[in-house]
């Protein structure tokens, strides 16, 4: 067998992920926080990027100038730019800026296939001007101001004092030796924002040198600062301090706090054995237990939860319909200063000059990346809106079975593409902010040929149901098939066993017992 040597030519196809492709899927899955921190960062690195910083005033108006500040220089102060090299690129221009998009080695049409193909909508207002995103770069913020009726600079200046000032407070008042005081501050140094010690006594002890029943007799006396029920290591303590401040400690309230754990596996019958109480003094014990505070802590300054800011906002029209526009707040406004560009590129040679053209095409891909990343997002939010406008209309019993394919499909995406952009995302109505992933849940068959059911919307049923049932006659799991069946709802009794475990509601039998304890302990009540 011989061989010989050959050529061939063979054609074939391949994806191929370029790094300004990366970059503009990551960017369509980031949040609006980990988007600003990425523009923070090209910031540093491009020296071609500039932040917005125009008012609203500026960006409506187009007899105010857009450049940002230019560079000083001499040369270029006597010799005025031309009109298409003080061209800005700003984020929301449109397509047709950008010149040199050329020259990149990726092509948006691959990620954004939807671009350029606009579809007239009469139910949505898609919130876009006809020369681009208007919404895009228009930044709003509230600025203080001291000038607000009835309000003086102190109200400004005024601050609740925290937990461990308020305990510190306390210790320096309290008759100590500095032996013990320092012991005290270095246990209010281990108080959480709940108001729980937090961290081994005996590791204080050894850090101090001292001794445990030194550090157990300062915690004692910490104990009986206020709030009540501080500086407890764990919740039965915390309960326990704070019927003592009441003076409603005894033996059998004890015991009970003694076995939380079944009383939160609503094990009454062994708390009854345990403890000696009959159903009556059981259910005094459990109404004072849930009216003590579990957090007493909580109730002084403490580190704010950063609240969700929603990337599209919803709002309903005089004529019924619904506006759906981007929220500019969570929107980045960035700009390509093309003046400093050409004021440098003229005096760069060779490897400058390569740096700095690099720059400008990073710079370019970037605006528009963002550009393109903008519109997905609203073209998917308007779609969400049409798919589940009774949803919008009426509540969460109209919500519709949903999934990434028939949005997908409905504004031709892939479904890729659309999981991407509902990561993270949240809408804001005024029904409340929703995670975008919130409106894509499975379908529950109806009875007859009626049309399928979302499981939320079922599951909101199911909650109903229980909610509106008396104590004295509880539902059971067969019971609210047959009621959800009746109102055509087919679904097993699994299913509602699981979703009702899911929204933590307690079995029919641990139902019963709790209100109708309830009830006895409010008859009580009433009659004293």
């Amino acid at each position: 067998m011989a061989l010989n040597a050959k050529l061939e030519l063979r054609q074939s196809q391949s994806l191929v992920m370029t790094p300004q492709l990366q970059q503009a899927i990551k960017l369509l899955q980031f949040s609006h926080v980990e988007l600003a921190s990425f523009i923070e960062q090209e910031l540093e690195k491009n020296p071609l990027l500039s932040r917005d910083e125009r008012d609203d005033t500026s960006l409506l108006d187009p007899a105010v100038p857009t450049d940002p500040p230019a560079e000083p220089d001499a040369e270029a102060s006597q010799a005025p730019l031309a009109a298409e090299e003080t061209q800005e690129l700003s984020l929301g221009t449109g397509a047709e800026d950008f010149a040199h998009t050329g020259e990149i080695d990726a092509d948006l049409d691959s990620l954004y296939p939807e671009a350029g193909a606009a579809s007239a909508n009469d139910f949505i207002d898609s919130g876009l001007a006809a020369g681009g995103l208007a919404s895009i770069g228009r930044g709003g913020g509230a600025s203080l101001s001291f000038e607000d009726e009835g309000r003086s600079l102190d109200q400004y200046l005024s601050q609740q004092p925290s937990l461990k000032d308020h305990l510190l407070e306390q210790l320096s008042m309290a008759a100590l030796p500095p032996t013990d005081r320092l012991i005290g501050a270095n246990l209010i140094e281990m108080v959480d924002e709940a108001g729980y010690i937090r961290g081994e006594l005996d590791d204080l002890a050894h850090r101090l040198g001292t001794t445990l029943p030194a550090i157990e007799r300062v915690l004692t006396v910490l104990q009986g600062f206020d709030p009540a029920g501080i500086c407890a290591r764990n919740l039965a303590e915390c309960l326990k301090l704070q019927l003592k401040d009441r003076n409603r400690l005894d033996p059998m309230i004890a015991t009970v706090l003694d076995h939380l754990d079944l009383l939160a596996a609503r094990k009454f019958t062994d708390l009854k054995r345990l403890s000696g109480a009959s159903d009556e003094d059981l259910a005094d014990m459990i109404a004072e237990i849930t009216r003590l505070d579990p957090k007493p802590g909580l109730r002084f300054e403490r580190t704010e939860v950063q609240p969700i800011i929603p990337d599209i906002l919803v709002s309903r029209r005089n004529d019924g319909s619904w506006h759906v526009e981007l929220n500019s707040e969570t929107l980045p406004k960035v700009l390509v200063n093309r003046r400093y560009f050409t004021t440098v590129s003229r005096k760069a040679t060779g490897a400058d000059k390569e740096y700095i053209s690099e720059q400008l095409q990073n710079a370019n891909w970037l605006v528009k990346a963002l550009d393109q990343r903008a519109r997905t997002i609203l073209k998917v939010g308007k779609e969400i809106v049409r798919q589940q406008d009774g949803f919008f209309t009426h509540g969460v019993e109209h919500l519709r079975p949903l999934n990434l394919k028939t949005v997908a499909d409905a504004i031709s995406m892939h479904e890729s593409t659309v999981s991407r952009v509902t990561s993270n995302k949240y809408i804001g109505t005024d029904r409340g902010i929703f995670e975008m992933k919130y409106f894509f849940t499975s379908a529950i068959a109806s009875s007859g040929n009626g049309e399928a059911l979302s499981s939320e919307a079922v599951r909101h049923r199911i909650k109903q149901l229980i909610d509106a049932e008396p104590p004295n006659k509880v539902l059971s799991d067969d019971k609210i098939v047959a009621a959800l069946r009746e109102s055509g709802i087919e679904i097993a009794r699994r299913t509602v066993a699981k979703y009702r475990e899911a929204m933590r509601i307690p079995s029919s039998v641990q139902r019963r017992r709790e209100k109708m304890m309830a009830l006895r302990s409010s008859s009580k009540g009433s009659q004293t």
